[in-house]
């Protein structure tokens, strides 16, 4: 059995994205990160989803991105500022290389127990104008792992970086989900902590329309 490693937020994207790597037959294995943001919502999320789907091991990485800021999830003295969908420029929630140091320990792990593949959620078609969600960034990441890692360059062992929703929006995620039957009331998307969603912020925004666009309540 092919073992993969799944970058696991708790938030949508990566429940739909352990579903399907699940959905494949791989042995599942799952990274989640405690990187100093301000609510630990979506870490309890992922715990649950990781249950749920069964993997062979769950790990949360503890990281501290918080010690140097630059970013409204990590900062507190930042306030996260309410969504805009039309926006083009980087909203102040976007963490530094956040994506580019998740998928660097990825392929660390992923080359120390073996794995084929790395699963990863993001998207260049709803992805609130992060850079590090777009393909571009995806191939760039592939060709350091292809060229710094001992698997690919002497054991001819390929590591895989799998970003199957990067041209989906996520309408089409939605609908996936409830293909795979992906237990959606466990994910939590909001950037804020409480008992609710706050319905605001960029990621409730963007949560909100797609599911009125698939139909869909839960």
């Amino acid at each position: 059995m092919k073992k993969a490693v799944i970058l696991l937020s708790g938030g949508l994207d990566s429940a739909v994205v352990l579903w399907l790597a699940r959905s494949k037959g791989y042995e599942l294995y799952t990274l989640s990160f405690d990187y100093g943001q301000k609510h630990l919502k979506e870490l309890e999320s992922a715990k649950k989803l990781a249950e749920l789907a069964g993997v062979k091991l769950h790990q949360i990485i503890t990281l501290k991105l918080d010690q140097w800021g630059g970013s409204s999830l990590t900062d507190i003295s930042k306030e996260i500022e309410n969504g805009n969908l039309k926006r083009n420029e980087a909203p102040s929630t976007y963490v530094p290389a956040r994506n580019m140091i998740f998928l660097s320990i990825a392929a660390s792990f992923a080359e120390t127990i073996g794995a084929s593949d790395i699963f990863i959620g993001v998207s260049e078609v709803d992805y609130s104008g992060y850079v590090d969600c777009r393909k571009e960034f995806i191939d760039a990441m592939q060709n350091a792992i292809n060229k710094g890692t001992e698997s690919c360059v002497t054991k001819k062992s390929p590591i895989t970086i799998q970003a199957p929703f990067i041209d989906k929006t996520k309408t089409e995620e939605i609908l996936l989900a409830l293909e795979l039957g992906v237990p959606i009331e466990h994910t939590w998307s909001c950037y804020k902590g409480g008992d609710v969603p706050c319905g605001k912020c960029d990621s409730c925004l963007l949560r909100e329309k797609a599911f009125k666009e698939a139909e869909f309540r839960y």
